[in-house]
């Protein structure tokens, strides 16, 4: 993704009038890989919990334990679905499902729909690490993540998975 790219998306986030509202609730799944990776960066291993898959605690005003000041704390280093940002997905056999959020979850999906060039940068990256996610996940944990219901989504692809 290009410095372009990547100044108007973080500029995005940065204006975002719902405050960081993608880290509410947000419990993102982890691979064991991007736990050494968290752990590598400073995160404290009682920021990880398992509960049906291995994922970041809520702190208890329900923001994600990682958000700090108005952003994340280990951006540079964040889990694979808040990568993928307004793309989320779900698993229908070998069919991996490529989602975007509504406008209404994320504002990022308005810059998206208005800079072809943003959309398909994001998107790629996206389809990238959430392919990554996929086949690194036990299959038991994925399993428990995709029974997470996504409302106020929208298909925009499906790829066949060579897991």
């Amino acid at each position: 993704m290009d410095a372009t790219l990547c100044d108007a998306l973080s500029k995005a986030c940065g204006s975002c009038n719902l405050g960081g509202g993608c880290c509410i609730g947000a419990m993102p799944p982890l691979t064991e890989k991007r736990i050494d990776i968290l752990l590598a960066s400073g995160v404290s291993p009682d920021s990880i919990e398992i509960k049906g898959y291995k994922r970041l605690r809520l702190k208890p005003d329900g923001f994600c334990v990682l958000f700090q000041d108005g952003k994340c704390s280990v951006h540079s280093v964040k889990p694979e679905t808040c990568v993928a940002g307004p793309f989320t997905f779900d698993v229908k056999g070998t069919i991996l499902q490529i989602f975007l959020k509504k406008p209404s979850i994320c504002p990022m999906v308005e810059v998206l729909k208005k800079d072809r060039k943003a959309y398909e940068g994001l998107f790629e990256l996206s389809v990238s690490k959430i392919v990554e996610l996929v086949n690194d996940l036990p299959p038991e944990e994925l399993e428990e993540i995709v029974k997470i219901d996504e409302p106020e989504t929208e298909l925009m692809a499906e790829i066949k998975l060579t897991r």
